[in-house]
């Protein structure tokens, strides 16, 4: 049977030889294309005869090896043929498309900085930068497809054992029980029960679950896994149980791990930030005439003020943030709020929700319904206060009353609306609304944001847990 790392190398090493061919595929088809006019619409004739294409044998020598080994090039830069065990598709066609988009842009960037020239067909180009995607993306879910099959059939896995007075937590067993990609041996506690299991068969990967580098036993456990040429592996005493963003770093040669709260945190904050002016702009045009009309119900039915500002909590140093809502309520609502506290129908934490609250009028019941009052706070969003998508904003007699750990939510701003918001509303315990808040904080992409609102629409139709 073909062990791991020989199964790895072998598979790292093939995608070499069939990326060749798809890129060399790709040209070839280009060309021939444009040798006889085809451009790919079909039914639409738009080019004209080519007159400055090289003979066939020119074009190999001269743009379709130099492409291949660019392409090559790009491709090793992005880790395409590193010796690891399969990566997911999405991951391999990502950095496919990006090889490809790379490797169009030197095309370009070589003709026309260092030969002062344009390429000598721009749809031939575009054809080949097409090409190399396609054929690249079918070649390298083949190659998936074909180390899958091996892996089901116990070629290539990696045979695993987790060693440590301390049990593996359960996120790290989940995986290595279901992962095609590792046949998970079981926990022992002792070097001397792996010596044993060794002994039995090959052991691929330990992984230690209480390292520290002061104990005898863990330096005995390291040297003996270096001497069999075992992999070895540990879990971070403080990051196993928190699923942050974890990343190395170096402080000069010496390695560290660090994490962050949540990826928001560089970059990722700079994309939500232009998201939220671009998506609150866009919304504050497109519901002008709602927003015009719900005005002028508030003042035919329950007169001034128009809208409700809530002093709530923004960010870590309990900052707080006038959050906009039309006002769904009678005038002295808050001063009748301590006396209704009784009546709460959240008993599960600091919140106060209450169940057909005296206190809101007809016209706010309706705005509520459908959740009408908070579309003022797109307001707060264009001005930087709050965000499309975040967890729901705090009061400041509520945050007083948040553990450690729920105070974790103020890492990002808060929002319209949230995971929370679409996975329940009102009609979730509050422990579940943090945990759904959290993993929203600690997993945030645009494409979680885009999926979140687009939920939103839904929750707000079916009216479920609104208050």
């Amino acid at each position: 049977m073909l062990c791991m790392k020989k199964a790895e190398a072998v598979f790292g090493l093939l995608r070499i030889p069939v990326d060749i061919a798809a890129v060399c595929a790709a040209l070839l088809l280009a060309y021939r294309l444009r040798e006889l006019n085809i451009d790919l619409i079909p039914g639409l004739q738009l080019l004209e005869p080519a007159t400055t294409l090289p003979p066939l044998p020119v074009y190999m020598s001269t743009f379709v090896i130099p492409g291949i080994l660019g392409f090559l090039f790009f491709g090793a830069c992005l880790s395409m043929y590193a010796l690891l065990a399969t990566r997911s598709a999405w991951n391999e066609i990502g950095r496919l498309f990006i090889a490809s988009f790379l490797w169009l842009v030197a095309v370009i960037a070589w003709y026309f900085l260092v030969k002062k020239q344009l390429f000598y067909s721009r749809m031939l180009l575009m054809h080949s930068a097409f090409f190399i995607a396609m054929f690249g993306m079918i070649a390298r879910v083949s190659v998936l497809l074909l180390q899958r099959a091996c892996l089901h059939c116990g070629i290539g896995v990696r045979r695993t054992v987790s060693i440590g007075q301390q049990a593996l937590v359960k996120a790290a067993k989940n995986t290595l029980t279901q992962d095609i990609r590792y046949r998970y041996l079981g926990h022992i506690e002792t070097l001397a029960e792996l010596k044993a299991l060794r002994k039995e068969g090959v052991i691929d990967l330990v992984l230690q679950t209480d390292p520290d580098p002061k104990n005898a036993a863990t330096n005995a456990l390291i040297e003996y896994c270096r001497s069999e040429h075992i992999g070895y592996a540990f879990l971070p005493p403080v990051l196993a149980e928190n699923p942050h963003q974890l990343k190395t770093d170096r402080l000069g040669l010496v390695p560290v791990l660090a994490f962050a709260p949540t990826p928001l945190d560089g970059w990722g904050r700079v994309f939500k930030r232009l998201f939220d002016i671009v998506g609150s702009a866009l919304l504050i045009l497109l519901l002008l005439p709602l927003l015009c009309t719900l005005c002028t119900l508030c003042i035919f039915f329950q007169g001034f003020p128009l809208f409700y500002i809530s002093r709530r909590i923004g960010d870590p140093q309990r900052r707080t943030i006038p959050v906009i809502k039309f006002r769904t309520m009678v005038r002295d609502a808050d001063k009748k709020k301590a006396t209704l506290k009784e009546h709460s129908h959240r008993n599960d934490g600091p919140l106060f929700k209450m169940k057909n609250d005296p206190r809101v009028t007809p016209l706010g019941r309706f705005y509520r319904r459908f959740s009408l009052d908070e579309l003022p706070q797109l307001l707060n969003v264009f001005i930087g206060q709050m965000s499309l998508v975040g967890p729901r904003p705090h009061l400041p007699e509520e945050v007083d009353r948040y553990s450690s750990y729920e105070r974790r939510v103020f890492a990002v701003k808060p929002g319209i609306t949230g995971l929370a918001q679409v996975s329940g509303r009102s009609d979730l315990a509050f422990k579940e609304e943090v945990r759904l808040d959290l993993k929203y904080i600690e997993e945030w992409s645009l494409r979680i944001d885009l999926w979140i609102l687009w939920r939103t629409i839904f929750a707000v139709i079916r009216r479920s847990g609104a208050d």
